[in-house]
């Protein structure tokens, strides 16, 4: 049921690049270094993921702007595959928990055991104590489980027996869930939902990506596993956690949060929005934003990064009225409503 892994960065890849003894300061260098480590990561990716494109970049986004992402999709459209590949590009620990109807949150968390030698409890740590947490078919759980992750998504930290214990920086949660018309699925807590930065959702590949994947798969692999051993480690924990400060660091003009804190707030009133989102949502736009510009090798963000990034960041913080979902109407369309109704900054 849990499967942890640790993969060892190549040195030879990462080979000291960036610099950790810069200050907070975002300078064209450490925006210009940032950006060829993640154009190296999505390198190694995209040799195993085909066709998914914008679902990489968008998870690249989430993991430097020092978020938890989510992904939906119906099986067999390669999450769990993506979630696995970003994790060995990335030096630090990977954990994996699969969700099941059956799944305690102990499983998750640990929890504190009797030693008779001893007389004394002692605390076995969950495989929530990781640098990367790949939670899967998070909505095959039920909700009790499902929050236990609540508390160290929100402060990386854990509570066991009273005591709190810090988990590994950075931290991730990646999250794969399935359509809720699907059988055996929960909807995830509100609470929890909120705490994910971005849901991005993954969608069929084009019939020449399908081709592709096909080919290499089929050709001389005995399933799609086998070919994450091509892909090499590339950087450590301090790297993206350099990249992370980086990107927080990218400058932001005061128009620029003006412009994101209307989108979000035109959720709040718009015709057929029965919850609007919350100002968690108004952060998350800048900070997405600015993990954007980070890979497009920009120390600055405009107008373009906030639209980019806000389907993504919106869609899973509003609730949409029985009348629209009557009608069919998807979230998304709603939110591309909003974004050509608000009228953006001039650059």
């Amino acid at each position: 049921m849990i499967d942890n892994e640790t993969p060892q960065a190549d040195q030879s890849m990462s080979d000291g690049t960036l610099d950790r003894n810069s200050d907070n300061t975002t300078d064209n260098n450490s925006v210009s270094q940032c950006a060829e480590l993640i154009s190296q990561m999505k390198q190694q990716i995209s040799q195993v993921l085909i066709g998914q494109d914008q679902v990489l970049q968008q998870s690249l986004v989430c993991l430097f702007a020092s978020g938890h992402l989510l992904l939906e999709g119906v099986p067999g459209i390669g999450k769990t595959l993506l979630v696995k590949a970003l994790a060995k590009t990335f030096g630090g620990k990977f954990s994996r928990i699969q969700f099941t109807p059956d799944l305690m949150p102990s499983d998750v968390t640990g929890h504190a055991i009797y030693d008779p030698k001893s007389e004394q409890f002692k605390m076995r740590k969950g495989p929530a104590f990781t640098h990367l947490l790949l939670a899967d078919e998070i909505n095959r759980a039920p909700a009790k489980t499902q929050s236990s992750l609540l508390e160290v998504m929100q402060e990386q930290q854990i509570t066991i027996e009273g005591n709190a214990y810090k988990t590994e920086t950075p931290f991730m949660v990646m999250a794969t869930q399935n359509p809720l018309e699907q059988e055996g699925t929960y909807p995830l807590p509100e609470a929890e939902l909120d705490r994910f930065l971005m849901k991005v959702q993954v969608t069929y590949p084009t019939t020449e990506d399908e081709v592709t994947l096909v080919k290499n798969v089929t050709t001389g692999q005995l399933n799609s596993y086998r070919l994450l051993s091509a892909i090499k480690p590339i950087a450590e924990p301090a790297d993206i956690e350099q990249c992370q400060m980086a990107a927080a660091n990218i400058d932001v003009d005061d128009s620029l949060f003006d412009y994101a804190v209307r989108i979000v707030a035109a959720t709040r009133d718009w015709s057929g929005i029965r919850v609007g989102a919350s100002p968690r949502a108004s952060i998350a736009l800048i900070r997405c934003a600015r993990a954007l510009a980070l890979i497009r090798q920009q120390n600055f963000i405009t107008p373009d990064e906030i639209k980019s990034v806000a389907m993504p960041v919106l869609r899973h913080r509003i609730q949409l009225s029985a009348e629209l979902e009557i009608e069919g109407v998807a979230v998304d369309d709603v939110i591309d409503d909003i974004l050509s109704q608000v009228d953006a900054p001039r650059q």
